[in-house]
């Protein structure tokens, strides 16, 4: 019965299972769904093109199905990963280094503390006078070791 109704529909059936699977798209998390619906789509113009049997139709869905799926998520993946940062995830002084800030205290014999954002670092260097701009060079453990900017 089912089988009769998509045969009788010929193409269209595939493109409106195309629209179907990119609405699930819309409540479901991820972008499986939307290979899914395109594979769909482009089965059903090619069917419309060359008027497969059904069979052949389902192959041809089966297989740009998987290319589908495969190319998208290499468009994804190398998206995501050449945009996303270089994760510095509980190592917040890293994300640092090459910042520029003024002093809040003075360096003193070595130490002295600077102001990022809500919190307060201690800071390694030369001796410099508050409010000097200095270069965080790299991190020592909670320690920013800072250089003339």
């Amino acid at each position: 019965m089912i089988r009769d109704a998509f045969v009788s529909l010929g193409a269209w059936s595939w493109i409106i299972l195309g629209l179907v699977l990119i609405g699930i798209e819309l409540m479901a998390p991820g972008i499986f769904f939307l290979w899914l619906g395109l594979a769909a789509i482009a089965t059903g113009l090619l069917d419309a093109a060359l008027d497969l049997s059904w069979q052949a139709a389902f192959i041809i869905f089966a297989l740009l199905s998987v290319a589908a799926v495969v190319l998208g998520r290499f468009v994804t993946r190398s998206k995501d990963q050449s945009e996303a940062p270089a994760s510095h995830l509980n190592q917040r002084g890293q994300a640092l280094v090459g910042q520029v800030f003024t002093l809040d205290t003075p360096i003193k014999d070595g130490e002295g503390r600077i102001r990022v954002g809500d919190s307060s670092w201690r800071v390694t260097g030369a001796d410099r006078f508050k409010g000097a701009k200095v270069r965080i060079v790299r991190v020592e453990g909670s320690t920013l070791v800072v250089d003339d900017p």
